[in-house]
């Protein structure tokens, strides 16, 4: 299974959160850069895949509501692919 590291202290902006997750998630160059087209990426079938969000309290700190609804485009779509699991790291 792949493991991929997201570091919420990088997701700060929108902007700098899509940057950020385009790079992580290996994105295709058409990537829209919103929450839609994340959730696409996200969805499309792959290989077995863990994405593990830590210092999710820093994101959110930034990001307010843009943050959780970013949490529930995650958990929704590792929902609907069985390929996909996230995971939220323990706050240290």
């Amino acid at each position: 299974m792949k493991t991929i590291l997201l570091d919420g202290l990088y997701m700060n902006t929108k902007e700098a959160t899509h940057i950020y997750l385009a790079e992580r998630l290996h994105a295709p160059e058409y990537y829209g850069r919103n929450l839609d087209a994340l959730y696409d990426i996200l969805t499309d079938p792959c290989e077995p895949t863990l994405l593990i969000l830590c210092r999710k309290e820093r994101m959110l700190q930034s990001l307010g509501d843009y943050g959780e609804t970013l949490l529930t485009v995650f958990r929704d779509a590792a929902e609907a692919n069985d390929n996909l699991t996230f995971e939220e790291a323990v706050s240290e």
